[in-house]
């Protein structure tokens, strides 16, 4: 009886999760303008809010105003990073960071990285952007939202505040 009982409630800690939520977060190491890699290992401890982007998305524009307000207000307790694929390159990144006065870093990907943490497969070969992962202090990815009317508090409202403030205080993030 007890076995099912946690069971249930391990559960219920995922319902509610996006449907890429409740696994360990794949690994990866990217570079970034500098050429400084980036490891989410290296931030073990801390939130991490992982953001798959595109620097001509009118959404990601909206939603690095958002982050950047989370630098401010979470600074040493969580921390973001954002992820371009081609065809963005140093050009463009470089032109983003600055009209956007972005200050974490935008790390470089060919594709593997969100590959694997957006499940991408030949029978599901694409994505949209935005979509964001909130990964807690062990690894692990608590949540993760795909830009949507569903999903606009999130990249456009207060939503992701309410998501890391549950986090930090030891809460499962919810949809």
């Amino acid at each position: 009886m007890r076995s099912v009982l946690i069971l249930l409630l391990s559960a219920a800690s995922l319902f509610g999760a996006g449907e890429l939520s409740g696994r360990r977060a794949p690994g990866f190491a990217l570079p970034d303008m500098r050429m400084q890699f980036h490891d989410p290992q290296d931030y073990r401890g801390k939130v991490l809010v992982v953001e798959i982007m595109k620097t001509n998305c009118p959404h990601c524009e909206r939603f690095t105003q958002i982050l950047e307000e989370v630098n401010r207000k979470y600074a040493g307790r969580v921390v973001v990073l954002s992820i371009v694929n081609p065809p963005d390159n140093q050009t463009s990144v470089s032109n983003y960071i600055a009209a956007n006065k972005v200050t974490n870093p935008v790390l470089f990907d060919c594709g593997q990285m969100a590959g694997s943490y957006l499940k991408v497969t030949p029978q599901n070969p694409s994505f949209d952007v935005p979509h964001v992962f909130l990964i807690d202090g062990q690894g692990f990815i608590r949540n993760d939202f795909g830009y949507s009317d569903a999903n606009k508090a999130i990249f456009e409202g207060r939503g992701l505040f309410a998501e890391l403030d549950k986090m930090l205080a030891g809460g499962k993030a919810k949809k």
